[in-house]
């Protein structure tokens, strides 16, 4: 089931070779992605509040140019550059509506004032003195980023981001990215406690020095496999949810059938602050299943068992190794190479033969 709205997914997102950050770290909620694509060099610094005229010859340049409202805004010249037909929804409490369609998928973004940023999602209809009142003691205020402010709800284990219109009057849950393409909310949570999984390795609560090489730390973690054991093996860290990590296993999955591979796959968490908290529970379903069922499990979207006592000391170990080891997203991969020394991807890989055919005993 997941795998089918992943599959879907994927039909409209341009897959990217590793370099270009096809990590789930970086991951926008939705099918038009501001990040898979640079901003215009022109653009990059963005019009001051109120706007300059734009170049004519840059919006020329654009397969379909935005409206002449937002050809000077950073944020949408920049959606436009990526390829999206943008409509202007005008403005609602301070900030301007825009509606980006790329074929039959479409979303919207709540530009911010100064037009350097944006938040995609759809305005709800509570004000933040509602917020406040229904959701007292569980509320975190990120602060103000471009002109508008964040604020992190926990409701239970689940939380949701919140951004309030300049007037207060409106929220809008989603997550702020800027006219770079970078994801500021995640930026703005990590500083949350327990918002993004991560622990230290080691006693007293001091990190354990990451050794000379990887492959000793990763080894340490919990992981399924597939293919024989034979087999050269590559270690791929994978949050269950992210779409790179199930795009990258399919590519490898016909190697590992052939018995030219044994993929480990390590479970991590790294995508609950735009998933709800969905990333940890399946990735703790995986770490509760026998080893040699992990694998399994995820290829048919069983991550809904029964947590073990277990599951969430593995999910911490795991992510710890992660953290030691620099992990940036998902999916990541290491290997031994023919020579001895180590190898190391992050990301979609460009080449999938030439990956496999480094990968040593």
């Amino acid at each position: 089931m997941r795998w089918a709205v992943a599959l879907v997914i994927l039909s409209v997102i341009p897959v990217r070779a590793a370099e270009s950050g096809s990590l789930c770290a970086a991951l926008a909620p939705v099918p038009i992605k501001v990040t898979d694509y640079a901003a215009p060099a022109h653009a990059a610094a963005g019009p001051p509040a109120g706007g300059v005229p734009a170049d004519p010859s840059a919006t020329q340049a654009l397969s379909h140019p935005p409206p002449a409202a937002l050809a000077s805004v950073a944020f949408t010249r920049h959606i436009a550059a990526a390829g999206a037909t943008l409509t202007d929804l005008g403005f609602s409490h301070g900030m301007r509506v825009v509606a980006a369609r790329n074929g039959d998928q479409f979303m919207l973004f709540d530009v911010t004032p100064d037009g350097q940023a944006a938040v995609s999602g759809a305005p709800i209809g509570l004000s933040l003195v509602q917020l406040r009142s229904v959701a007292a003691g569980n509320i975190t205020d990120l602060g103000e980023m471009h002109g508008i402010r964040g604020f992190f709800v926990r409701s239970g284990a689940e939380f949701q981001v919140f951004y309030a219109s300049p007037d207060g009057e409106q929220l809008i849950p989603g997550v702020m990215w800027d006219a770079s393409g970078h994801d500021l909310t995640r930026q703005q949570v990590a500083r949350v406690p327990g918002a993004i999984p991560t622990v230290e390795v080691g006693t007293a609560g001091r990190a354990e020095a990451a050794p000379s090489g990887v492959l000793p730390l990763i080894k340490k973690a919990t992981f399924g496999t597939i293919g024989p054991a034979s087999a050269p093996r590559l270690y791929m860290l994978i949050d269950p949810q992210c779409i790179y990590s199930i795009r990258a296993f399919q590519m490898l999955r016909p190697y590992a059938a052939a018995g030219r591979l044994q993929i480990a796959v390590v479970p991590l968490s790294v995508l609950d602050y735009e998933d709800r908290g969905q990333s940890t529970r399946s990735a703790l379903a995986l770490l509760s299943d026998p080893t040699d069922q992990i694998v399994n499990a995820w290829q048919s979207g069983s991550e809904n068992n029964s947590v073990s006592v277990d599951a969430s000391r593995l999910l911490r170990n795991n992510m710890a190794i992660a953290r030691v080891i620099g992990l940036t997203g998902t999916p990541a991969f290491v290997w031994r190479k023919p020579d001895g020394t180590e190898g190391r991807l992050d990301g979609l890989p460009g080449d999938v033969q030439a990956l496999v055919a480094s990968i040593g005993s």
